[in-house]
């Protein structure tokens, strides 16, 4: 690896697992890159543990409302949904969003996403138990997304799927797996987003009628600056919510039981030692690093790591490398679920720190439990597929073989 073969626009790198390799060296090598574009434009890298974290924490000097993928929202150069989505905002009015939404992350509705995950997963491991094997991505992990839509704005299982489904879509915008990818990329996701909107919306309709204690009700009862919240602001968070919990937990849980499929004498530990799940599920996150970077750009001039960076220039924070930082993670490349402490970045840090962080939690923590108690074993029974894609890391096709072990 050299730095005249770094390409980190290249999803293809990621795909074959060349990125980790690439990332070391940016580390030991350039920390700070500038990565240019072919239409003479560029941005910034950051790749160390202690570069990443800091520009999370400096959110005066780091913008959010850049939007957190490169090129801006679905490929245009502005983001559309500057200053109205969560994720995209800026203080004090991503103080104002997030004391709203945050309404919607409440205790006792974590608690019912976990039920009704562990009655999806139930069911789905009956089903695969039943039939030999399935495939984990497709037939399993997209329960724990689907449960959260159930219960955070009233989706039923149908629907639920369906959000799922279109959210693949839209961060899978260049895998053939899920989109013609000889369709025009901007229209493609453009259209995408209106399937979105048009779902929500009927659930929306839904809850002016019937409004409950879920994300939409509360966000069609609050108030910013004693103003109701437009509709396209309700909608464009109900995405930000959707797309973040959607991918984000089963992406995880694929590389999760992948992980412990390939490092047998941690599966065993796990078996053994129900108590040690939470500290699986951090391994698993920091290890899968699903969200492999986010955008900001730079509202003033400053010097990181030596190398200035220009008022208005864009600027990644790769947690993916982050995570892999040798100087944070003691051997780093190894999994390890007693890894202690596990300060990883994968729901980002600071103000940004990823709202829906407690429900992925809980429920990667309730499918670890049943993968681990439900009296099964699992090993691989074909090919993996990875998705295509340089913003999300997924496994989109994990079949395995799924048998009673000898003890149940």
């Amino acid at each position: 690896m050299n730095g005249s073969v770094i390409d980190l626009m290249d999803p293809d790198q990621f795909v074959a697992g060349r990125h980790h390799e690439m990332f070391a060296w940016l580390r030991a090598n350039d920390p700070v890159h500038w990565h240019p574009n072919e239409d003479a434009s560029g941005f910034w890298a950051l790749t160390t543990y202690e570069h990443v974290a800091a520009a999370y924490n400096d959110h005066a000097t780091f913008s959010s409302q850049g939007g957190a993928m490169l090129g801006g929202s679905y490929r245009n150069e502005a983001d559309t949904a500057a200053g109205r989505m969560l994720v995209s905002t800026d203080p004090p009015r991503h103080r104002l969003l997030r004391q709203q939404i945050h309404r919607a992350f409440a205790p006792d509705i974590v608690r019912r996403i976990g039920a009704k995950v562990a009655e999806l997963v139930e069911a789905a491991l009956a089903r695969a138990r039943a039939e030999g094997g399935c495939d984990f991505a497709t037939e399993i992990a997209t329960e724990l997304p689907a449960a959260g839509l159930m219960v955070m704005v009233g989706a039923s299982y149908a629907q639920a799927h369906e959000l799922v489904g279109l959210t693949r879509k839209m961060i899978g915008f260049r895998d053939p797996t899920f989109v013609d990818v000889s369709d025009d990329e901007r229209l493609r996701l453009a259209e995408i987003q209106a399937e979105m909107f048009d779902l929500f919306s009927d659930l929306i309709r839904e809850r002016r009628r019937n409004p409950g204690d879920d994300l939409l009700s509360i966000l069609l009862g609050a108030e910013l600056n004693g103003r109701p919240w437009p509709e396209e602001d309700i909608l464009y968070n109900c995405l930000n919510v959707a797309v973040g919990g959607n991918e984000t937990s089963s992406y995880t849980a694929c590389a999760g039981l992948l992980a412990l499929i390939e490092n047998p004498g941690q599966q065993a530990m796990l078996r053994a030692d129900p108590g040690l799940v939470g500290g699986a599920v951090a391994e698993m996150v920091r290890w899968s690093s699903t969200n492999t970077y986010v955008q900001r750009v730079a509202s003033r001039d400053v010097l990181v790591g030596g190398k200035l960076i220009s008022k208005g220039d864009s600027v990644t924070l790769w947690n993916v490398s982050a995570n892999r930082d040798e100087k944070q993670f003691a051997d780093p490349g190894s999994f390890d679920i007693t890894r202690s402490p596990n300060q990883h970045l994968s729901y980002g840090h600071g103000i940004h720190r990823c709202i829906g962080a407690t429900v992925a939690q809980t429920e990667l923590s309730v499918l670890l439990n049943l993968l681990m108690t439900s009296g099964l074993s699992y090993s691989l029974a074909g090919e993996i597929s990875r998705l295509r894609s340089n913003f999300i890391q997924g496994i989109t096709r994990l079949p395995l073989r799924i048998e009673a072990t000898e003890q149940s």
